[in-house]
């Protein structure tokens, strides 16, 4: 494996080691607080701030490994000189990803209701910016097509615009009962849609070839599920 494969590896390898083991201690605290406040089972007291606390860092997680995808996607697709709108361009997506980690942080760190609204949007505008580069490779942007709910990336968009949705509300989560019920149903549809990344993800790890393997690969036919190679050798 040359340097650039074990930077396509980064996403899935932090996503393993951290973000999916994190889900599911934040999954188990949050059907502990539930049970402690509904059902009155006699869990710690502390469940409840872990779950909020530990929910905190699994949402900035998912958006940095996030960012870190596209990132690696976007520098390694191509080499420097070939790359698509030279220094220039490379110079505005490096401010495009800064000025996104930058809201990122000033959403964990602020305390106002409208702050952290607006720092939530800019942060997932920023990945949707990032996502919605060329070197990023997608099933489909079509909503219609069914592609587009099999894409590894759009359903990783949304459970990080979710994610980002939990941190700006957090405050209000605590407080209100109403955006407590919606943050539950969030949640719900946040786990089927990390349920659906772990497929898609082992699904296009399988599609995506070494560096060195991608001209033999590529030369393929995907429709006909042949390559020139095997041909030649059925031929003979």
């Amino acid at each position: 494996m040359t340097t650039v494969d074990w930077l396509w590896i980064l996403h899935p390898v932090l996503a393993v080691v951290l973000v999916y083991p994190l889900l599911g201690v934040v999954v188990r605290l949050a059907w502990q607080t539930r049970q402690r406040r509904v059902a009155s089972v006699k869990h710690p007291v502390t469940v409840g701030s872990d779950h909020s606390d530990l929910g905190r860092w699994l949402a900035a997680a998912v958006v940095v490994i996030v960012l870190v995808a596209l990132t690696v996607v976007i520098a390694t697709k191509t080499t420097p000189s070939e790359f698509a709108g030279g220094v220039w361009r490379a110079a505005q997506l490096l401010m495009v990803l800064a000025g996104t980690v930058a809201s990122l942080v000033a959403l964990l760190r602020c305390k106002t209701a409208s702050l952290r609204l607006a720092f939530s949007l800019i942060t997932w505008t920023g990945v949707l910016s990032l996502g919605a580069q060329p070197e990023v490779w997608r099933l489909s942007d079509n909503p219609l097509s069914g592609d587009f709910w099999q894409s590894h990336y759009w359903a990783g968009v949304a459970v990080t615009g979710l994610m980002l949705a939990s941190l700006a509300a957090r405050q209000e989560i605590l407080r209100d009962l109403r955006f407590r019920r919606l943050h539950i149903s969030a949640s719900v549809l946040a786990a089927l849609l990390f349920l659906a990344q772990a497929i898609t993800g082992s699904r296009d790890l399988l599609e995506i070839p070494l560096s060195w393997q991608k001209p033999a690969v590529y030369s393929c036919d995907f429709s006909a599920r042949s390559c020139p190679s095997a041909s030649v050798q059925d031929a003979s």
